[in-house]
């Protein structure tokens, strides 16, 4: 079983910017894509962004434009680079990997955005 550790949230200013990072415990070539969900208060999760073994990503509305997702296949590592912040994006930030039908999470990261 894969071990997937997020590190990069903390607090925040509406209109500020954090940078989440998962580190997978092998190599992240394997699986057949890697993302972000997240989960907020009294709500269920939701994806965030994707991004396929082949480079292509998706995007959840809400983020377009503001969210970039990244890989580094040397370091085993995928980014989200959050930008222009907004309160409605606070949440539990959840790494996920996914090959064939198993899907991997990690244990999650808090994102507050507040003033």
């Amino acid at each position: 079983q894969v071990q997937l550790v997020e590190s990069g949230g903390g607090l925040v200013q509406p209109g500020g910017s954090l940078r989440l990072s998962c580190e997978a415990s092998e190599s992240i070539l394997s699986f057949d894509a890697m993302g972000w969900f997240r989960q907020g208060p009294g709500k269920q999760r939701q994806l965030v962004a994707l991004i396929t073994n082949f480079g292509g990503t998706n995007y959840a509305d809400a983020v377009k434009g503001r969210f970039t997702i990244s890989r580094d296949n040397a370091k085993n590592t995928v980014l989200l680079q959050m930008n222009i912040l907004k309160v409605e994006d606070t949440a539990v930030y959840y790494c996920y990997a996914v090959r064939g039908p198993q899907p991997s999470w990690g244990q999650g990261t808090q994102v507050t955005v507040s003033s």
